[in-house]
């Protein structure tokens, strides 16, 4: 087991976060969003995908 104590007013988790994710590979990083994806899905049911956004790239 791994334990790091942090103080947490000065802790930034957002770019820890980031760090952490950037450190892994593409193929680590889908794997990790399929899994979240298929943790909240019901057996048998898939996304829908009909409902998206569309935006504007800034250019």
């Amino acid at each position: 087991m791994v334990k790091r104590v942090v103080d947490m007013k000065t802790h930034c988790q957002p770019s820890d976060d980031l760090e952490y994710w950037l450190s892994k590979t593409p193929q680590e990083r889908l794997a990790a969003v399929t899994f979240l994806v298929n943790q909240m899905l019901k057996p048998g049911e898939r996304m829908d995908k009909t409902v998206f956004i569309r935006r504007k790239l800034k250019e």
